[in-house]
C-alpha cells in the first residue's frame, strides 16, 4: 500500500461521513469524503487512486449503480459496501456485481480497517488467487449435499426461513447446517463465505 491511495467514502448521511473520515484518518488512512454517488462520479476523472466504501442504499444513485457506472468506465477501484440490517440479498447482488466486501451496520471499526486495507493491498494478492481458489474448492468438497443446497441458499441472499421452506426442512434444522457450512469452509463470517465461493465461480 503506498501512501497515494486514498480511500473515498460515500454517503449521503452527513454523520457516517465525518465518522468515517475521522476513524480512517485516525487509522492512518488518507480519506475524501462525498455525499453522493453522483458528487464522486464528477470529480471521478481527478479522484486518486485506492478504494471506495459507499453505502448500498443512497438517493439519486445508490450503490448498485454506482457499481455499473464504474464497471462501464472501467474504473479498477475496490468497492466496500456498507448495508443496513436485512440488506443481505443486496450485499450479495453488490459483490456479484463485483464489490470486494461487503460489512453490515452497526458496523465494528477494526473489521472495517482491515477490510479497507485488504482492498488496498489486493493487488499485491493476485498472485495468490490460484491457489486460494484450490482450496476453497477443496472445502466446499467436503460439504454433504444438503449442506450444499444450504450454502446456495446463504449465497443468494435468503434468510434461514427462506432456506427452510425451500428445502422442507426447519429453520432450526438449517441453523445446524449454516454452521456445518460455516466451520467446513473456515469463513468467520457471511461475507468472508459469499467471497469464496464467488471466488470459485458462484454457487453450485
Amino acid at each position: 500500500m503506498t501512501n497515494s491511495q486514498v480511500v473515498h467514502v460515500i454517503d449521503d448521511d452527513i454523520a457516517v461521513r465525518q465518522s468515517l473520515a475521522f476513524l480512517l484518518s485516525t487509522a492512518g488512512l488518507a480519506v475524501r469524503v462525498h455525499e453522493s454517488a453522483v458528487a464522486f462520479l464528477d470529480v471521478l476523472s481527478s479522484a486518486e487512486g485506492g478504494c471506495i466504501v459507499t453505502d448500498i442504499r443512497m438517493p439519486e444513485m445508490d450503490g448498485l449503480e454506482l457499481q455499473r457506472r464504474l464497471r462501464t468506465q472501467k474504473v479498477q477501484l475496490p468497492v466496500i459496501v456498507i448495508t443496513g440490517h436485512g440488506d443481505v440479498a443486496l450485499a450479495v447482488e453488490a459483490m456479484k456485481a463485483g464489490a470486494v466486501d461487503f460489512i453490515e451496520k452497526p458496523f465494528d471499526d477494526e473489521l472495517l480497517i482491515a477490510s479497507i486495507r485488504a482492498a488496498l493491498g489486493r493487488n499485491a494478492r493476485d498472485g495468490e488467487r490460484e491457489a486460494r481458489v484450490a482450496e476453497v474448492r477443496s472445502r466446499r468438497k467436503l460439504l454433504s449435499e444438503r449442506e450444499g443446497e444450504v450454502l446456495d441458499g446463504l449465497v443468494a441472499g435468503k434468510p434461514n426461513k427462506i432456506i427452510a421452506h425451500d428445502l422442507g426442512i426447519s429453520a432450526r434444522t438449517v441453523e445446524v447446517y449454516r454452521a456445518n457450512v460455516m466451520t467446513k469452509m473456515q469463513a468467520g463470517s457471511l461475507s468472508e463465505l459469499v467471497r469464496m465461493v464467488l471466488l470459485d465461480g458462484g454457487p453450485s
